[in-house]
């Protein structure tokens, strides 16, 4: 189908046609910059008009033009870089004919080069006066008006790049996440933990309880999964004698699409040998706090509704504990499934043929009376063996496992274990994770005989915990939906 072209494109397409008719490209070539919008303010916002003449600091500047006036023989244009915008003060007498006549052909959001001395205007604005104005790239489309951006929420997500052209918000966002990032890894470090790399594509589901995206591997004629986790490869270098691994990486899992989930995102998980649940809690708290000190310079966020406090201790308490306190019903002294049932009846909970087992009522009784009510930061431990195939048993009571989730504000944002390093327990729980995929739940894992082996040779008690990093941030940087923390999320087809 033939585009149609707006009057604004077809005038824009016209300008791009007479800049190459001249000779120059609309698309541009390299332009060495010496400053930058921080960098001016930084230097040189403490000085006067008349003290900024005298020093004729010269800069050569660009950004992209986001507004422009022109009265008569001055000018003024913004320009905008990664760390902001920048005034230009243009005068027909300092600049060359050509130069000049650039600048009045010039449309907002076109990308210019600026080189002149830093100065301040008559009303006190900091800015750069032209001396020499370079074209650098034509822009053929106009940007959003500029009071409004882009309101239709969905087409800020999908035009991503127009979105942090209009949304200071946005970009500050994009720039916070990395140093998010930067940050976890530096106090992954500082506890003496090692980043490694392991596989995307893998034959097996395991590690934890989602549905796949297939792919076909066309030389081996085999189908592959996108994994679902990271957790067995890294304890398989626990088994190697790496001892204390972390990897953070993109996984997939075949759901749906809300507020808080994409079907890719990015999950940290970390293992350490000789610790336990009480360990990884520790290393939890401390790299939250970190966090907030560090890049955030804050210890409460505003997320969900909430004011969140990060301050330390946080708060610990057992699956059965926080369902006691809501409903009254003590499932650590019910032994008795068809009492399970019966209370599962009385409350309305329904329940698939799979879930007619004790861990997994339990669970669901977290889910409808606990979980939303679970605000300041909790670790909640002592999970039922059923839902935690890869934990160690508890000691004390083997029906629960030595495992915790932190919540925050209702969500999960960590999940950890005492590792389980038996054998022949885990292939028990592998077998019976079978049986329930045979009952119909796609989310089952499957059966890891190398992993069972590798686990044969030896793996030291160890801890382990996942965390979804993208929710993490969203906490941090106090949006509301994972589509802004997420520079490309997964998005709907158009019309649909």
């Amino acid at each position: 189908m033939k585009r149609v072209f707006s009057d604004q494109e077809k005038v824009r397409r016209q300008k791009m046609a007479d800049l190459e008719a001249k000779g120059l490209d609309p698309f541009g070539h390299r332009y060495d910059r010496t400053a930058d919008s921080k960098s001016i303010f930084e230097k040189y916002d403490a000085y006067t008009k008349e003290e900024l003449e005298e020093m004729a600091v010269d800069v050569k500047v660009a950004g992209r033009i986001m507004s422009k006036r022109r009265m008569g023989k001055i000018g003024f244009i913004h320009i905008q870089d990664r760390y902001g915008q920048l005034q230009i003060y243009l005068r027909k007498d300092v600049m060359t004919d050509e130069d000049y006549e650039m600048f009045k052909v010039s449309d907002i959001g076109d990308i210019i080069g600026i080189e002149g001395p830093v100065c301040r205007t008559d009303t006190g604005m900091l800015s750069v006066k032209c001396v020499k104005f370079v074209h650098l790239t034509k822009a053929l489309r106009p940007l959003p008006e500029k009071f409004h951006g882009l309101t239709d929420v969905e087409e800020r997500y999908r035009r991503r790049y127009v979105d942090l052209i209009m949304n200071e918000d946005a970009k500050k966002v994009a720039f916070l996440r990395p140093k998010i990032v930067s940050c976890i890894r530096r106090y992954m470090e500082s506890q003496n933990f090692t980043e490694v790399e392991t596989p995307i594509l893998t034959t097996l589901l395991t590690g934890a309880s989602a549905r796949p995206f297939i792919t076909h591997h066309n030389t081996q004629d085999l189908d592959m999964y996108l994994r679902i986790a990271l957790e067995l490869p890294l304890k398989r270098l626990l088994v190697g004698g790496m001892e204390a691994v972390y990897e953070i990486g993109r996984v997939f899992r075949n759901e749906g699409m809300d507020p808080n989930h994409n079907p890719e995102f990015t999950l940290m998980e970390a293992y350490l040998a000789y610790s336990d649940l009480e360990g990884m809690m520790d290393l939890t708290e401390g790299m939250y706090t970190t966090i907030a000190k560090e890049v955030m310079g804050k210890m409460e966020y505003q997320f969900d509704g909430y004011t969140i406090n990060l301050e330390s201790p946080w708060k610990r308490v057992s699956m059965t504990e926080a369902i006691k306190e809501k409903t009254g019903i003590d499932f650590k002294a019910i032994n008795d499934l068809d009492e399970c049932l019966r209370l599962a009846k009385e409350h309305g909970i329904e329940l698939e043929e799979h879930e007619k087992a004790y861990g997994h009522i339990i669970n669901k009784f977290f889910e409808k009376y606990v979980e939303e009510t679970l605000i300041q930061p909790t670790f909640l431990y002592g999970h039922p063996v059923e839902i935690s195939p890869l934990t160690k048993r508890n000691p004390d009571d083997p029906r629960f496992v030595d495992r915790f989730e932190l919540f925050i504000a209702g969500h999960e944002f960590a999940n950890a274990y005492t590792e389980l390093n038996n054998p022949v327990d885990q292939l028990e729980r592998f077998e019976e994770q079978l049986k329930e995929k045979n009952l119909g739940n796609e989310e089952a894992n499957d059966i890891d005989m190398d992993f069972v082996e590798a686990l044969e040779y030896g793996m030291p008690p160890a801890g382990g915990i996942g965390y979804g990093i993208d929710r993490l941030v969203m906490l941090f940087t106090e949006q509301p939906s994972i589509r802004d923390v997420l520079l490309f999320p997964t998005m709907k087809q158009r019309g649909e």
